[in-house]
């Protein structure tokens, strides 16, 4: 059996192409582009909580990543550095390998450097963090939505919690919707580039990993406003509006945007090949109130706004 140090020469270390030392030393040196503001999150993936234990450790090792680069892409960011924590039940070389090409297929798509990390025997969970940069002053913020801002979100979100659901025996979906969905779930699609166009348009954005109604509530905390929604919903099934409303594991952005520029944001579902709606409006008011609607003005019921760890 491999050793630790081992393991990280013949997985983890590549070649890097914006970093002045990475992988195989006490510490990383990075040089920020010099105008530049660093981003930094971190995010970490338990087995059972996050991912279901028999899950492709290829679509593992890419999804592992790219829910670091959608915090990237609600900054407004260019992700540019990672570093991985891995803690494994075993060093099984065949796992390993699935999980670094997926990973690092991921690391690719954005252009990322990973510099480092560690690995340790225990329940598999995986911990990565991860830097990037934004021109000063302009990162996307929670805190920036105003009164008569326009909310929009981009894609279609629910798809993931949808093929969740039918791995786990509640939902029954048919091809094509179910191809669609697990690869919504396996292989989500950072939206760096809406990120980065919307620096300067945008007043306040985020990502959804907890559900459309459970982000954008901290969008409305953070500013202090709420907001009136108007979103068509599947009225046949209680269960698609959740997943719509309350799913995650989405990974588009939520971001709100003046209505003087509506025809800028809409352009950019055309520039980007990228489905943008419009769902509402942000309201003075009660911080965190979201009054939900469908388009003919009639209120929709939900029971739960999103994920919550601990709730």
């Amino acid at each position: 059996m491999p050793s630790e140090f081992e393991l990280i020469d013949r997985y983890f270390r590549r070649p890097t192409r914006h970093t002045e030392l990475g992988v195989g030393d006490d510490g990383a040196i990075i040089r920020p582009t010099p105008g530049m503001e660093l981003v930094v999150s971190t995010d970490m993936l338990v087995a059972g909580t996050h991912f279901l234990p028999n899950v492709e450790a290829e679509d593992l090792g890419w999804k592992a990543l790219a829910v670091n680069v959608s915090d990237m892409a609600a900054m407004g960011a260019q992700p540019r550095w990672a570093l991985l924590a891995a803690a494994l039940p075993a060093a099984t070389e065949s796992w390993i390998e699935k999980f670094t090409r997926g990973f690092f297929a991921c690391a690719d798509a954005y252009g990322i450097d990973v510099i480092g990390g560690d690995t340790t025997r225990g329940p598999r969970n995986l911990c990565v963090t991860i830097f990037g940069e934004v021109p000063q002053g302009t990162a996307l913020r929670r805190s920036g939505a105003r009164p008569r801002d326009e909310i929009w979100v981009s894609g279609k979100p629910g798809r993931a919690a949808l093929g969740l659901a039918h791995l786990q025996g509640r939902a029954q979906l048919a091809e094509p919707q179910l191809s669609d969905c697990l690869a919504a779930l396996h292989r989500p699609q950072p939206r760096v580039a809406l990120g980065l166009a919307l620096r300067g348009l945008a007043s306040a954005a985020i990502d959804v990993s907890d559900g459309l109604l459970a982000d954008l509530g901290h969008i409305l905390e953070a500013s202090g406003v709420g907001a009136n929604l108007q979103i068509a919903v599947p009225p046949e099934s209680a269960f698609e509006r959740e997943a719509l409303l309350a799913g995650g594991d989405d990974y588009e952005l939520v971001f709100t945007a003046p209505a003087a520029r509506h025809g800028e944001v809409a352009a950019l579902a055309s520039t980007l090949e990228l489905a943008l709606t419009c769902i509402g409006t942000i309201a003075a008011g009660v911080a965190g109130h979201i009054d939900l609607c469908d388009p003919d003005g009639h209120p929709i019921a939900i029971e739960h706004r999103g994920y919550d760890h601990f709730g």
